[in-house]
């Protein structure tokens, strides 16, 4: 399956910080899911729609769009700014990206930071990153035969309904019940739609829904995941427009602007838009298979995330932070934060502090780890029990 854009799998899902957020703007949400009667669409089975968006490798459709992410976790509210690419934006609240797609050698996507944007451009073999809150340009050199590949190269970007998807889609198995719902409409697009519901009690995840564009079977324009039990969303991502034309050349010209610092960078070091940092990323492990696993930090990722040694020392700083003291907002604070609401918890595998809402479990053992999981606290305690 083709994605536009596509997002490293050990990006934002596979770490704990992108599983935590607050309710995000009801505004929003409404832009995504609002109400309209179900469009009337040839007849579908579950395996038909399954096969098309999971297994037709053909180039997508060019398209204009604009998606939003909406997150409704149930954790306690994180201090810091809410610009795209800051810490607290990316655990804790709703965004924006714009997409251009004109086939696999132009993209362009424009996220709005805080009194400025950040846009990443790929034109044939020469790709820009620009920030212009930090007045700095990034171009890459792409090599000039990059095989028939299809997907486009890009910085490491937030989610896309198509990322979101394909995340969903690579659980289908065994352990995955697959049905449909009724047809939907979004973004004006009559759509589709695709149920993925984990077999076991032990995940928390109670359903995703992915709704394909029913022209267009390769795109999914929503992905909603709702909790066990729950009526609404905790997290979904769509589009609120898109339409499938091809973009204006002019999208994906660039010139860096006077003054402007520029850097050249090789393609492997791409990233930005909210990224997991590479080296930090390499030390994620994973236990657990399909619906039921859990991303592992070691107790040096804590410390490179918080600025501290160990749990107590980021307990202390968020109470400071709490009462006034410290500082700009740093990934101590919003850790500091996160952590001073989880409860002591303790067993044969040790003992730490848990946070458990109706989506996500956050477990910060006494030895620093940080285990994270859309799983229930046993499956989390299991897994505490092999790392060491």
């Amino acid at each position: 399956m083709s994605a536009i854009p596509r997002f490293s799998r050990r990006g934002r899902w596979a770490v704990p910080a992108g599983v935590i957020a607050v309710v995000a703007a009801v505004a929003t949400i409404s832009a995504i899911t609002v109400a309209q009667a179900a469009p009337a669409l040839p007849a579908r089975t579950p395996a038909e729609l399954l096969a098309a968006v999971a297994g037709d490798n053909s180039a997508p459709p060019q398209l204009t769009g604009t998606v939003v992410e909406t997150a409704s976790l149930g954790v306690p509210q994180l201090p810091g700014d809410q610009s795209p690419t800051s810490i607290t934006s990316l655990l804790a609240g709703s965004h924006t990206l714009k997409v251009w797609y004109g086939g696999p050698a132009r993209l362009r996507l424009a996220a709005p930071v805080q009194l400025g944007e950040s846009d990443f451009i790929l034109n044939g073999h020469t790709a820009w990153l620009w920030q212009s809150n930090t007045d700095s340009v990034t171009r890459y050199l792409l090599p000039a035969h990059r095989g028939e590949e299809r997907k486009p190269m890009r910085p490491k970007t937030p989610l896309t309904p198509q990322e979101a998807a394909q995340q969903a889609l690579a659980q289908v198995g065994p352990s995955t019940r697959v049905t449909t719902e009724s047809n939907v409409t979004v973004a004006g697009q009559a759509a589709y739609q695709l149920v993925l519901a984990p077999k076991s009690s032990q995940s928390l995840i109670g359903k995703v829904t992915i709704a394909l564009d029913a022209q267009h079977l390769t795109v999914p324009l929503r992905v909603q995941v709702f909790a066990r039990g729950a009526s609404s969303p905790a997290f979904q991502i769509g589009y609120t427009s898109i339409s499938f034309v091809a973009p204006a050349a002019a999208n994906f010209n660039y010139s860096p602007p006077p003054g402007a610092h520029v850097h050249t960078a090789s393609p492997d070091a791409m990233a930005g838009f909210g990224s997991t940092p590479p080296a930090q990323a390499q030390q994620i492990r994973v236990i657990g298979k399909n619906w039921l696993q859990v991303a592992v930090l070691p107790a040096s990722a804590l410390s490179q995330l918080t600025g501290q040694g160990n749990a107590a020392s980021v307990a202390g700083q968020a109470a400071r932070s709490a009462s006034g003291g410290g500082g700009s907002v740093s990934g101590q604070a919003v850790f500091g934060a996160l952590l001073g609401s989880a409860h002591p918890v303790h067993g044969a595998w040790g003992s730490g502090r848990l946070l458990h809402t109706t989506l996500v479990s956050i477990l910060i053992t006494s030895t620093g780890h940080v285990l994270v999981g859309a799983v229930t606290p046993a499956v989390l305690y299991a897994a505490a029990a092999q790392v060491k």
